[in-house]
């Protein structure tokens, strides 16, 4: 099982299942998010996952009509994202996982805006 949390501890999850995909995604919307270089998630089975405490403090917004990046309302960490054309896939941020086993990441999108100092990254895509 896996078990994460936001920065604050308001927010805890779990998720019961195994984590397949490890994708590094590197376009404006991700990195912007996350306030990083990159977003770091996985497509999960919305059905396997649980918010175990402080549901209270989730948070969506929606930046296109489709899509909606879930938060904690107390720290702003990013939780998950999910489209309401999937209803049934959550992007979990591999970032606030706490507990279980993450694949290193195994896949890459919109890698051509990656910085060109993160050069290990591009053996994902060869």
């Amino acid at each position: 099982m896996i078990k994460g949390q936001c920065l604050c501890g308001a927010i805890h999850y779990a998720y019961h299942a195994e984590i397949k995909q490890s994708i590094l995604c590197f376009c404006q919307d991700c990195r912007l998010a996350q306030g990083a270089l990159f977003g770091w998630n996985s497509p999960i089975d919305q059905q396997a996952f649980e918010i175990t405490q402080g549901k209270a403090f989730l948070k969506a917004y929606f930046h296109t009509p489709n899509k909606a990046r879930v938060f904690c309302i107390q720290c702003g960490s990013p939780i998950y994202s999910y489209r309401l054309d999937l209803p049934n896939v959550l992007r979990l941020r591999l970032g606030s996982i706490t507990e279980g086993e993450i694949p290193p990441p195994n896949q890459t999108f919109y890698s051509q805006y990656q910085p060109d100092f993160i050069q290990i990254i591009n053996c994902l895509n060869n």
